[in-house]
């Protein structure tokens, strides 16, 4: 097979605060080893992509050209990222698409010609050269529009309920719970028989979660939704929160729910209970600063958590049993809904960017790379 040329998405910072964002040209070499050459077909735009793509710059106010952004990025947040300064950066963590070439390692030629999920960076563009470790097969079934999402969102939901049980917990709240990971979680709870509170932020998204048959889901804009809160964790015995919000008060809000759930038959202690209350922050829908009110006793935790750190320490085996689940739910337990599809040029184009970078519940958008 010769070389082929394609284009990828790029993302550079700038020593003086520009955010450039372009589409270029590449050549892939001839995949060698356990190497396959891929030709995308679908990647989605996950808020983790976002934090690479746009970070905090100010896209309102860009100079937008065929295939090119160009944006400012405010100080603070240009000393935050000093690190990636002047280092084009490849975009997209996941997508699915069709193995096109092989290298002569029995795992790849074991993947040509399939229609294949991929993991593992700079899938915004149209071939994709990487180890057949970073794919996984996809049923004859499934379209790549389907196994497009196979890893991130499927895998995160996964790995919240294997924390809960490995941490000894039996019931979870989650925030942000009508995006497609949330409506992911509550098919899992469903399925396995889990506790789950869900805390969405309008009526709208309430509706999509009580059409899932979700039995506990909570409005945070409502004035009762304290009141509510503290019901529906005490009836759960929840004492994991999984939270997508990461700025303001809300953590807070739900450890001394669960505070009180707990201290209601327990004999009274000035240092509150002495059940842990977990706390796990794994997004930044709101960037403002975390705010804890030290209303919960001295027995809690709040923490990141991350995915890939996640699976490298429950091991390969462990890892390789939730990818199993995924794979065989990938059109029910594990489905993504998008509300648009865009190509690599209009993923560039100022209307698309605000629009996606709204980052709003449930409003997942896909990139076609080469539709």
């Amino acid at each position: 097979m010769r070389e082929v040329h394609g284009r990828k998405l790029i993302s550079t910072l700038h020593e003086d605060g520009r955010l450039i964002v372009e589409l270029i040209e590449e050549t892939l070499r001839p995949p060698k080893g356990d190497e396959v050459l891929v030709r995308v077909e679908a990647a989605p735009i996950n808020p983790s992509d976002l934090g690479l793509l746009l970070a905090s710059a100010d896209v309102e106010n860009a100079d937008y050209a065929e295939g090119r952004i160009v944006a400012r990025m405010p100080e603070p947040a240009r000393r935050a990222l000093a690190g990636r300064v002047g280092q084009p950066m490849t975009i997209g963590n996941e997508a699915a698409g069709t193995v096109i070439a092989a290298g002569e390692a029995p795992e790849a030629q074991a993947l040509m010609g399939k229609r294949v999920a991929m993991i593992g960076g700079g899938m915004y563009a149209e071939y994709r050269l990487l180890g057949a470790a970073g794919c996984m097969a996809l049923p004859d079934d499934v379209t790549a529009e389907q196994g497009a999402s196979a890893f991130v969102n499927p895998m995160t939901a996964l790995g919240f309920v294997e924390t809960m049980r490995r941490e000894g917990h039996k019931a979870i709240v989650h925030t942000a719970a009508a995006s497609n990971l949330g409506q992911m979680l509550v098919r899992i709870c469903q399925e396995d028989g889990i506790p789950l509170v869900n805390i969405v932020r309008n009526d709208a998204q309430v509706a999509i979660l009580r059409d899932l048959g979700a039995d506990y889901v909570l409005d945070s804009s409502k004035d009762d939704f304290n009141a509510r809160l503290q019901d529906a964790v005490t009836a759960t015995g929840a004492t994991i929160v999984f939270d997508a919000i990461g700025g303001g008060d809300l953590v807070s809000r739900i450890l001394h729910a669960m505070e009180q759930a707990a201290s209601k038959a327990a004999p009274y202690s000035r240092y509150g209970s002495d059940i842990l209350k977990q706390a796990y922050i794994y997004g930044a829908l709101d960037l403002s600063p975390t705010i804890l009110t030290r209303s919960f006793g001295f027995g809690w935790n709040v923490g990141g958590w991350l995915l890939f750190p996640f699976l490298q320490k429950i091991g390969g085996e462990s890892a390789e049993r939730l990818r199993r689940r995924v794979r065989d739910g990938l059109t029910t337990t594990f489905a993504s809904h998008y509300k648009a599809r865009i190509s690599l040029g209009q993923a560039l184009s100022r209307d698309a960017v605000l629009r996606y970078n709204a980052r709003r519940t449930g409003e997942k958008y896909l990139i076609v790379p080469n539709g």
